[in-house]
């Protein structure tokens, strides 16, 4: 499975970008999980949302919940994340990974995704 991030872009806060997640290799149907991860400059890998494709249902952090969101387009094989009402701390590199089953408890950890995307760059200014 391959992975491709894109999207990114500077921002001013308040703003909105959608990011777009595009997989090849497999059908997102028959991932079990497609999650993005936000790295902020100097920082670990920060869980942001974790799509469930099975059910449709997509679980997020506190910190992006009712900002955040996540879709899907099963003819381009594509997971999108909107994020809206950007701020500051919203800016670093996204990246999108995925695994074969759902991690049940445990889709926060970065360590547990097989594939990732190369990632991409979202800067908010102020």
């Amino acid at each position: 499975v391959q992975l491709q991030a894109s999207g990114g872009g500077l921002v001013q806060v308040g703003g909105s970008l959608r990011l777009s997640c595009a997989a090849s290799g497999r059908t997102l149907s028959a991932l079990g999980a497609v999650t993005w991860f936000h790295q902020a400059p100097g920082k670990d890998r920060e869980y942001v949302a974790a799509f469930r494709p099975s059910l449709i249902r997509t679980y997020y952090a506190d910190s992006v919940q009712g900002r955040f969101s996540v879709s899907r387009d099963n003819a381009k094989n594509t997971v999108y994340l909107q994020m809206n009402s950007l701020k500051p701390e919203d800016t670093g590199v996204y990246f999108c990974a995925a695994r074969n089953a759902w991690p049940v408890s445990i889709y926060n950890r970065a360590d547990i995704y097989t594939f990732w995307g190369q990632g991409t760059q979202v800067t908010v200014s102020s």
